[in-house]
């Protein structure tokens, strides 16, 4: 009896013993698995702040990238209106050198039109000079050749329409110098100091007649005028180029241009 007394304390002592153990031993696991709890806190803690991170980064990106793609359309835009404006001021620049050129040509025509006449006067001249003679009253005026006598040369005491023999003479003269020079336009002036210009008209009239009908000038070269002389009378014969087609010419130049 006192045996099994003495095998229950052990087993009671035997089984408190391991009790003890085991909860030493739970404790123990308890502690590490509070640990490993409180690691994979950390852990996921971490995990989670750089997760918040990662999204503001994210955000600050994407924030960027719109940033970015809307500076990129602003740009592509602005490079459109660009090529646009520069389109049109290149059609621009090229319409008005074409009106630059026009207008040169323009110029280039009338220019040429005035040398012409400048050298027409200078031919003029010097067919004057030798058709007439050097003692003929010849002369030049901005670009117009002037043949020139006084009244009493072609009339009697200047008056009336009857030309003199001599008068006719150089007439002749100056009608083959006007036939040589086909290009030329005739203005016949009669000038007196009495102011009656009807009687200088009439006496120019008689000058181009003479050259028209006797001498084979084509009359629609000829124009006929008649002024006050002031201080002096005579008939002036002026060669000169034919304005009225010269203008005509320019217009129609410009026109055409």
């Amino acid at each position: 009896m006192k045996n099994i007394f003495v095998l229950c304390v052990v087993m009671v002592l035997g089984c408190l013993t391991l009790q003890g153990q085991r909860k030493s031993e739970l404790i123990s696991e308890n502690q590490e698995l509070k640990y490993q709890l409180d690691s994979i806190k950390g852990i996921i803690s971490d995990a989670k702040q750089a997760e918040r991170i990662s999204l503001l980064k994210a955000e600050e990106l994407q924030t960027q990238v719109t940033g970015l793609q809307d500076a990129n359309a602003t740009l592509m835009k602005n490079l459109n209106s660009f090529a646009t404006l520069s389109s049109q001021n290149s059609k621009n620049i090229n319409k008005t050198l074409e009106t630059l050129q026009r207008k040169e040509a323009q110029i280039k025509s009338i220019t040429g039109g005035f040398a012409s006449a400048d050298s027409t006067a200078l031919v003029v001249l010097t067919n004057a000079k030798r058709t007439l003679g050097e003692n003929a009253k010849v002369q030049v005026n901005d670009g117009v050749v002037i043949i020139s006598e006084k009244l009493d040369f072609f009339f009697t005491d200047g008056l009336g329409t009857e030309l003199l023999a001599t008068s006719k003479e150089l007439l002749a003269k100056v009608g083959e110098l006007l036939n040589a020079n086909p290009e030329a336009a005739i203005t016949v002036v009669g000038m007196n100091i009495t102011g009656e210009l009807h009687i200088a008209l009439n006496q120019a009239t008689a000058v181009s007649n003479e050259l028209i009908v006797n001498n084979a000038v084509n009359g629609s070269r000829i124009s006929v005028k008649a002024q006050d002389g002031g201080f002096k009378e005579g008939i002036q014969i002026r060669i000169h180029p034919d304005y009225k087609a010269f203008y005509t010419h320019a217009k129609e130049d410009m026109k055409n241009q």
